[in-house]
């Protein structure tokens, strides 16, 4: 699991990079766009179409997931809308934190939900338990993978994930800790709103943060603090 080291979030392993906390200007000044930009973009449409991947396997989806699930029935409107209207409602949360919004967050609130309606159209139902089973799994791995390459793309956090980051640095206490009360509070208020719990929400909550700090290493971007860094 990612930890957070002044200000920023930094692998736990050999601490071979950081997710360095920049504002909106200092991360289009960093060096090497050319690769970063192209990687923040399929991070953040992989991350939405991950998204109603799991949806769509019937056996439990992610903790926010269930939130926006629950918001579509009971407010009437599409997956994709609930998920960009959701990320709103947390983002207007980071104002006491004094979180700071980037090129990623604000990109987040569009492309994710977008991927996500996409994809419900595209991808068909599945049939049988061994289908359901094969999307929780491609599910889940792709949600860890693609939230690790837009994070590793080093253009700011979602309006999800720098919640966790605020809240961390806040209180002080551990990633997994304040991962795992936000993922249940979440959970708790989509599952009254009428979203579907499963096993998968389960599986991903003891996973997620393990292929995360897998694959964040493998995908991150290390950019330096000098503005005149080749691109």
């Amino acid at each position: 699991m990612p930890e957070l080291v002044d200000g920023g979030l930094m692998t736990s392993a050999a601490d071979r990079f950081a997710i360095r906390r920049l504002n909106a200007v200092e991360q289009l000044r960093a060096g090497r766009k050319l690769r970063r930009l192209p990687q923040l973009l399929v991070g953040l449409i992989g991350y939405g179409a991950s998204v109603m991947v799991l949806v769509t396997s019937g056996l439990g989806a992610a903790s926010w997931s269930i939130l926006t699930e629950g918001i579509s029935r009971s407010v009437g409107i599409s997956f994709g809308a609930a998920t960009n209207l959701t990320a709103v409602i947390v983002l207007v949360a980071w104002i006491p934190m004094r979180e700071l919004p980037g090129v990623g967050t604000l990109l987040n609130v569009v492309l994710v939900g977008m991927a996500a309606d996409a994809t419900a159209w595209i991808i068909p139902r599945p049939l049988g338990v061994g289908a359901q089973v094969i999307y929780l799994v491609a599910g889940i791995v792709g949600l860890a993978f693609f939230d690790a390459v837009y994070l590793g793309a080093q253009f700011g956090a979602g309006p999800r994930d720098g919640l966790m980051v605020g809240l961390v640095r806040l209180t002080r206490q551990p990633v997994a800790l304040v991962r795992t009360g936000i993922e249940v509070t979440v959970a708790t208020i989509g599952c009254v709103l009428g979203g579907t719990v499963g096993i998968g929400t389960v599986l991903i909550a003891i996973t997620m943060g393990p292929l995360v700090g897998y694959f964040l290493p493998r995908v991150a971007v290390e950019i330096s603090d000098r503005k005149s860094e080749p691109q």
